[in-house]
């Protein structure tokens, strides 16, 4: 899976409103998940997610604090934010259509949540490589690397549930 390709040329400002974008994305994506589900023991585990993907977001936002000569706060931020899509490059609407019915268990939930870090960890981490504005470059490599922990944390979450 991917994303529509970026142009190159980013500011680490324009990254950054489509990463918290993305996390914006998935974390709806959690949410709808958890008011869908019976299970206490899966509701629990995307809620928990869904809090995961808000902590992200919160780092972006600062993150793009830091890097922008604007005073904005984080109302007017969002404004700009389009979350359709979230990370992995899926909409929300077309993941839930393929997948619904596959994340029953908190195993299945932790599989998927790993393949979506897996993907954006590789979408951050080549565009890195490619994107010209070395500014730019620094924050999708931090992005990929972030991405890379919550990969880890998963996989103890996932070791503990063992």
């Amino acid at each position: 899976m991917g994303m529509a390709p970026l142009r190159g040329d980013e500011t680490p400002q324009e990254i950054i409103v489509l990463a918290y974008g993305m996390e914006e994305g998935l974390g709806s994506f959690y949410a709808t998940m958890a008011e869908r589900k019976d299970d206490a023991e899966v509701v629990d585990i995307l809620k928990k997610l869904r809090e995961i993907e808000e902590i992200h977001k919160e780092r972006l936002f600062e993150l793009y604090r830091t890097l922008s000569q604007d005073a904005i706060d984080k109302e007017s931020f969002e404004d700009n934010i389009v979350s359709e899509m979230m990370e992995g490059g899926f909409t929300t609407e077309e993941f839930l259509e393929q997948n619904q019915t596959a994340l029953l268990t908190v195993a299945d939930v932790l599989n998927v949540a790993m393949m979506l870090e897996t993907q954006a960890f590789d979408l951050y981490s080549r565009y890195s490589q490619r994107i010209e504005d070395e500014k730019g470059k620094t924050v999708l490599y931090d992005i990929a690397e972030e991405e890379k922990a919550h990969l880890t944390s998963l996989g103890r979450l996932m070791e503990a549930r063992s």
